[in-house]
């Protein structure tokens, strides 16, 4: 007589999963990468092969036109001329002002308040600031009529259209950020210094600014790539074949005027560059600030 078969119990699909490291933390975070491969990585790894498929010469034709070309190339210190300046600036504003508002009242309104030009958009402040800033516009009239100046001020299709546009809708961005990290930081240390007597310069020297560094870092990194992207407003409050021809305008001509999506796509990989570069050496920067005596970190 045969013996009786035994059979395996079944292991629940969560333990299988588990076993071969799918947990469900893993399955929550797949769909996250399914997108980045969708929306970031497949278009620029797809962006790259395109730049190094020129429609005439050999696989580097692209970029030796590129540089070989002033009117070209010179788009990348235009755009650092931009937004280097704008960063550094919407930073020195949101500073001082993110200090003020955390210790109002009224934060969150006031917060609303200054927040309202990213709710609008850049097109619709560039069309605001061809109004506002034309040599009819309320702030030309209102010096004149004060007799502060006697003809219009000339800020529109030029350098400082384009830099007012983008310290407006840039503001709210590096706001949110710094008033962010700052509300992050515990009172009791600010609190613990005036015991020991220091002064307001001195708690911000010594105690606010080493644990902000990293967070103002990051926040002028992410500031500058949306700077250094600009687009509408080089064009609608620039001059795009002269003073203002950012690197994001030779893309598009290249794309859209020539039809060229190959060279298109290699000044897309020079943008990316340029723009990792400059973040590269901030966050560098950062670390070296942050292993310093002020910082007190570890790394």
């Amino acid at each position: 007589m045969s013996a009786p078969a035994t059979t395996t119990p079944a292991i629940p699909l969560g333990q299988r999963l588990a076993a071969r490291g799918l947990d469900g933390l893993t399955l929550l975070v797949l769909p996250a990468v399914l997108f980045l491969l969708a929306l970031f990585i497949y278009p620029f790894l797809y962006g790259l092969f395109l730049s190094f498929t020129p429609k005439a010469g050999g696989a580097l034709a692209n970029y030796q036109r590129f540089f070989s070309d002033s009117f070209l190339y010179g788009t990348i210190a235009t755009t650092l001329w931009l937004a280097l300046p704008v960063t550094i600036a919407t930073l020195l504003l949101a500073i001082p002002i993110a200090f003020r508002v955390r210790l109002m009242r009224h934060q969150r309104l006031l917060t609303t308040i200054l927040v309202i030009p990213i709710t609008l958009g850049t097109v619709l402040v560039a069309e605001g600031l061809l109004n506002y800033l034309g040599p009819q516009g309320w702030f030309n009239r209102t010096l004149m009529t004060l007799g502060i100046i006697s003809s219009p001020v000339k800020l529109l299709h030029n350098y400082w259209g384009v830099m007012l546009s983008l310290v407006i809708t840039g503001f709210p961005f590096t706001f949110l950020l710094t008033l962010s990290y700052l509300t992050g930081v515990d009172p009791a240390l600010e609190q613990a210094g005036a015991t020991l007597g220091a002064g307001p310069w001195d708690r911000f020297r010594h105690i606010l600014l080493p644990l902000l560094l990293p967070g103002l870092a990051i926040t002028f990194c992410l500031s500058f790539v949306q700077a250094f992207s600009v687009f509408p407003s080089a064009v609608l409050l620039g001059a795009p074949a002269g003073p203002t021809r950012v690197i994001s305008i030779a893309a598009y001509q290249a794309a859209f005027e020539e039809y060229d999506y190959s060279m298109a796509s290699a000044v897309a990989m020079i943008m990316g560059v340029v723009q990792l570069v400059i973040v590269v050496a901030v966050l560098g920067a950062r670390g070296l600030l942050y292993r310093g005596p002020a910082g007190g970190g570890k790394g």
